[in-house]
């Protein structure tokens, strides 16, 4: 294994702690805002590419719905 994966990797499960009591999608959704994609975030998850891939769907979908705070439309 080379030494940016293995720091990579260890970057990862730390995030992953620190987010302990966080849901799958939240724990997911940093994941992918740090860059890893859904076949590792899945991995690091234990669960599916696919299961990510409809995780951080419905977040996105959650975040375009919120209403602007102060905005009247």
């Amino acid at each position: 294994m080379e030494r940016s994966d293995r720091t990579e990797k260890l970057l990862a499960l730390l995030l992953i702690n620190t987010l302990k009591n966080a849901t799958k999608a939240e724990r997911a959704t940093q994941l992918s805002s740090a860059g890893f994609t859904n076949l590792e975030i899945a991995d690091l998850l234990s669960t599916s590419k696919d299961s990510i891939a409809t995780l951080l769907s419905q977040t996105r979908k959650k975040v375009k719905k919120k209403p602007i705070a102060g905005s009247n439309g």
